[in-house]
């Protein structure tokens, strides 16, 4: 028998954190797709600096965990005497949530720019050429040509980073951050009904990246449509 009572109290609680975990994520997805952009055209760019700088940051944000990253920025940044003097950075780092957002962003970012590096090497050359043959400029060809084409290859491999972007805010309960998961933890510790929180919790964490990757696809279609 499923106790109704249990089962309604841990939805209920469990929807305190659901607001959180989206907040938290939707903002960390615009920081990766604004970082991610700018990473993947300094890696198209002709100066070998910003190639360099693309590349190494890439290289170390997708080699260390999000974990570590998170606790660096939280634990580690936030402790600097010159960030608690500065009151921007301090607004910054102090609050657990601003630094989950800061972490899903720097870490998905990076493999965001290799997405959008795949889709921008992807472009044919000659649809670039016939561009320039009819005098548009380097901008036109990007805006009209370049991107539009780019897009529609990242597309389906940047919907898999906004699942993982998803799943990656539950590590901010790890900073005291009352989210989904740290509701969970929390219910779990009163009522020791694990499996039943944790499906429920799971279940909404699902439903949040179901109705992302509906309105992807949507986006997806629409492209084609245009196309």
């Amino acid at each position: 028998m499923i106790d109704l009572e249990l089962f309604n109290t841990t939805v209920e609680t469990l929807f305190k954190g659901f607001g959180m975990s989206v907040y938290i994520g939707l903002w960390g997805i615009v920081l990766s797709l604004f970082i991610g952009l700018s990473l993947a055209l300094m890696r198209q760019s002709h100066s070998r600096i910003l190639r360099s700088f693309a590349f190494s940051y890439s290289t170390v944000f997708r080699g260390t965990p999000l974990l570590v990253q998170l606790f660096l920025l939280y634990y580690g940044v936030g402790t600097l005497s010159f960030v608690k003097e500065s009151p921007t950075l301090w607004w910054l780092f102090s609050d657990g949530m601003r630094c989950a957002i800061l972490a899903i962003g720097l870490n998905s970012g990076a493999y965001v720019s290799e997405v959008f590096r795949g889709g921008f090497q992807a472009v044919p050359v000659g649809q670039i050429e016939a561009a320039k043959s009819i005098g548009m400029s380097a901008w036109m060809r990007f805006r009209r040509v370049v991107f539009p084409l780019a897009i529609r290859q990242a597309l389906p491999a940047y919907s898999n980073e906004i699942v993982l972007a998803i799943k990656g805010t539950s590590l901010a309960s790890t900073i005291a951050v009352m989210d989904l998961t740290g509701h969970a933890k929390r219910l779990m510790n009163q009522n020791y009904a694990i499996i039943e929180t944790f499906v429920v919790a799971g279940l909404l964490y699902l439903l949040i990246n179901f109705t992302l990757l509906s309105v992807v696809h949507l986006i997806e279609r629409w492209l084609k449509v245009r196309r």
